[in-house]
């Protein structure tokens, strides 16, 4: 039986969500917020009724046509009319995954009361995320300024009956699923149409999936760093705690503490080495890899506060009487965090590619490719190679996107974030990293086999002893590919905590 979720108008925490995308969950809202929205609609529904003043949204046109007054008896018909002509997404389906982030941020966002929407129209959203109802969503579209318009169009279009929905692994017409579900059409109310394609969630939704993905991979990274480090003969010192107490970076700290933690015991790391130094790619783990840490840190502070903020427009203040027109849906604060964390990201993906080109270039006692008769077998030489393509595209990926601004709607919308293409790239970046730091654990899983008899710590030894039941070492050449991919699921299904 699922375990129920109740959500309200209280801040979401990032172990919360965690949860709920890990596990089967039912939503429900609070009385608290079910009262709040209400009374929200309420107020808008008279000061409507009562008041001539125009209201963006509400008894006015969108975007460049803001000061086309509308009759209060097409109120309704302009609001479908916005959803309908703004889902324009196209390129490729958003994930379900993500999809169900969205409906939960929009719910949230929603339970504050603030956006004038009718109780019902919550509801069912809830009922959408409850059921497994996805919308189908696309990728390109929002300029992430105005909010995401046109994926979040594509978000609601089921609930006035249009658009495609996936169930249960099966795409639908929207009014199928209505009818088997016995969903009625919502008759979208004044401003809701707006409430609803107004907001950040497209983008929220993208990064927290991603912030998600990235504080597994930096555990990864450090792990499997430190894997390579034996593999390699690395030297101990530059992980003193010595040496990291005179540039106190947080993160730097961070790493090099693990590191010498999960290389306690191990009788590699602390025999006599006839090298000085370490090239940068091992000497240089705690500054480079805790300069990504803090930078993630800090991303996912963003990224938590827009999805505990209301980011609609207008945003009604029923208590302090007014409705107030602005900017709450720029997307620069997400773009920006999310071209940070993109180049953080990208460079964990380019030292970690440095690593495998040093433990296969034929140093330190390690055989040319890590196998035991090079010339006839080239052995590791094209993981590196596989690696080094994908370094070389999150690098590309990584172009910021916050940069850039293309004017929209007669110029209206003269600035906008580009941040939802900021944060799809952006999760590109982290599943390329996925696939790079798979080919180092598989680089120097078979690189510490050759510095046999000697043992590595308990904790790496328990680390090669499961992944040694899921990829055998490479004798002789065989095809590679498959033991890429089962390094892949082995990094995100394997609990890299110590």
């Amino acid at each position: 039986m699922a375990k129920i979720f109740e959500i309200n108008p209280q801040p979401l925490e990032e172990e919360v969500i965690g949860e709920l995308i890990d596990n089967d969950y039912t939503i429900k809202l609070t009385a608290e917020s079910e009262n709040l929205i209400k009374s929200c609609r309420k107020y808008l529904d008279d000061m409507i009724a009562h008041s001539d003043v125009p209201v963006y949204g509400v008894t006015t046109g969108f975007g460049a046509l803001h000061d086309h007054i509308i009759n209060k008896d097409q109120l309704r018909q302009l609001q479908k009319n916005l959803v309908m002509s703004h889902a324009c997404g196209t390129g490729r389906e958003v994930r379900e995954d993500i999809i169900k982030l969205m409906l939960l941020f929009k719910i949230h966002a929603l339970s504050y009361g603030k956006s004038g929407v009718q109780l019902e129209t919550v509801e069912r959203l809830k009922d959408m995320y409850n059921a497994g109802v996805y919308p189908v969503i696309f990728e390109q579209g929002s300029l992430g300024a105005s909010g995401d318009l046109a994926p979040l169009a594509h978000l609601v279009l089921p609930l006035i009956g249009m658009g495609e929905i996936r169930y249960k692994g099966k795409k639908y017409n929207s009014a199928e699923i209505n009818t088997k579900m016995s969903w009625p059409v919502i008759e979208l109310q004044s401003k809701e149409g707006l409430a609803l394609v107004n907001g950040t969630q497209f983008m929220s939704a993208y990064g927290f999936y991603a912030l998600f993905k990235a504080r597994h991979l930096l555990r990864v990274a450090d792990v499997v760093a430190a894997i390579s480090l034996e593999a390699f003969d690395g030297r101990y010192e530059p992980f003193m705690e010595i040496l990291h107490n005179v540039r106190p970076h947080r993160g730097q700290q961070h790493v090099a503490s693990f590191i010498r933690r999960i290389l306690e015991g191990s009788e590699i790391i602390k025999r006599p080495k006839k090298h000085v130094q370490d090239p940068y790619s091992f000497r240089c783990i705690p500054q480079v890899h805790g300069a990504t840490y803090e930078a993630v840190e800090h991303a996912g502070e963003r990224i938590m506060t827009e999805i505990n903020s209301v980011t609609d427009n207008p945003i009604v203040f029923p208590d302090e009487g007014m409705i107030i027109s602005g900017g709450n849906f720029h997307g620069q604060p997400l773009a920006l965090v999310f071209d940070y964390m993109a180049i953080a990201l990208a460079d964990l993906g380019s030292i970690s590619e440095r690593r495998v080109y040093r433990l296969i270039s034929g140093q330190r006692n390690l055989p040319e490719f890590l196998i035991a008769n090079p010339g006839l077998n080239s052995g590791f030489m094209l993981p590196q190679y596989t690696a080094a393509a994908i370094v070389s595209q999150n690098k590309q990926l990584a172009t910021p996107a916050s940069v850039d601004s293309i004017p929209s709607s007669n110029e209206q919308e003269d600035h906008v974030s580009m941040g939802a293409n900021a944060a799809t790239k952006l999760l590109a970046v982290v599943e390329n990293l996925e696939k790079i730091l798979a080919i180092e654990l598989l680089s120097a899983s078979q690189a510490l086999e050759f510095r046999r008899p000697l043992r590595s710590s308990d904790f790496i030894e328990n680390i090669m002893t499961e992944l040694r039941k899921e990829i055998a070492f490479v004798e002789n050449d065989r095809v590679l590919y498959t033991d890429i991919e089962k390094s892949v699921e082995f990094i995100l299904n394997y609990d890299f905590k110590f």
